[in-house]
């Protein structure tokens, strides 16, 4: 491991499937909790969350979904970095600290790279983490060998977001995780088909994640949504972006538009947009066996196969290769099979 300017110390959990090493690091912008979970021989896969969460929320439904567990975890190290502050069990950040800009976030992960000794990383962000990853990428592109985004975000709020997360900013700040906090993150992660009426009880994803959010510390929270408040819009740097990008985003999300812009500014020849059917923004946790395909012809071009399939050592780097576009077509990817409709504009 490298020497990020600071000290770590690290907590030894053990997991269902394999072994998560908690390490707290002093970056250059602050501390922040990164989980690492596997052989770390692997190719580097660092995961982002979206506020208020972190990756036992975000990510813990894609990696217990069996199929896409075994083509994850055989073939990476995941390093889940959490913003600040959002770890299990964190300490609540004093209000009077300033709230960290994009670019230190950023700025932060390429601290855990170094930290870790990472060159190149395979990314995984949803939503505000889908905008730091990608803006991470624009920043280091030789650091950035993929990007898996979920409902992302790539421009800076709209007056109307930009009131909305003022008065859910100062919700949190005066009152904390209240129930209004709650409900309007719910409405953020999920559809309303899981979240439940008058005819019909919530899902137990989201009974989960209100569970979750009450063990938050919410001026943590506020300090995120503080900063991802603060965004800008990154549709120039989209277009120098050096690394194939896989796009997730459910129909029925509240960032579905953000998803088709940054898809249409993307280089054609390596992006490809999955759209789930049913589904709100959190396709991780509410759909997540509507990955699983799209999610392995995207590797393919990588050299990697699930376990069945592998050829090669998970252990030897990634060496990216063209991507075929019969392996990322419409029909490849799952268009006629519901609930996945897929547009993928792949060209060799």
């Amino acid at each position: 491991m490298g020497d990020s300017g600071g000290s770590v110390v690290s907590v030894d959990v053990e997991r269902n499937y394999f072994s998560c090493w908690e390490h707290h690091i002093q970056t250059n912008h602050g501390s922040v909790s990164v989980a690492v979970y596997g052989d770390h021989d692997k190719p580097a896969l660092v995961t982002y969350p979206d506020v208020a969460l972190n990756h036992m929320s975000c990510f813990q439904g894609l990696l217990f979904c069996p199929e896409a567990a075994s083509l994850l975890l055989h073939n990476f190290c995941i390093y889940h970095i959490s913003p600040p502050g959002h770890e299990l069990g964190a300490a609540p950040i004093s209000p009077k600290r300033p709230a960290p800009s994009v670019d230190d976030l950023a700025d932060q992960v390429a601290d855990v790279l170094d930290f870790f000794g990472l060159g190149s990383v395979m990314c995984l962000g949803a939503t505000a983490g889908a905008y730091i990853l990608t803006l991470f990428a624009a920043k280091y592109r030789e650091r950035v060998l993929g990007l898996v985004l979920v409902s992302p975000l790539c421009r800076a709020p709209t007056w109307t977001e930009w009131l909305y997360s003022k008065v859910e900013s100062n919700l949190l700040y005066y009152y904390g995780m209240c129930g209004l906090v709650k409900e309007s993150l719910l409405q953020r992660f999920f559809s309303k088909e899981v979240r439940g009426c008058s005819e019909s009880p919530e899902s137990d994803i989201v009974q989960a994640c209100r569970s979750l959010l009450d063990q938050r510390q919410s001026m943590n929270v506020w300090q995120f949504v503080q900063t991802m408040n603060g965004r800008y819009d990154l549709t120039e740097e989209l277009k120098q972006l050096q690394c194939r990008t896989l796009i997730f985003v459910g129909e029925n999300s509240q960032f579905h538009a953000e998803a088709v812009h940054m898809t249409a500014k993307l280089d054609r020849r390596y992006c490809a947009l999955v759209e789930v059917q049913a589904c709100g923004s959190l396709v991780t946790e509410e759909q997540p066996h509507a990955m699983l395909i799209p999610m392995e012809y995207f590797f393919m071009g990588y050299g990697l196969y699930k376990p069945s399939q592998l050829d090669c050592s998970p252990r030897s780097p990634l060496s990216p290769s063209c991507i075929s576009p019969e392996l990322l077509s419409p029909e490849s990817m799952g268009v006629k099979l519901k609930p996945i409709k897929t547009r993928a504009r792949l060209q060799v």
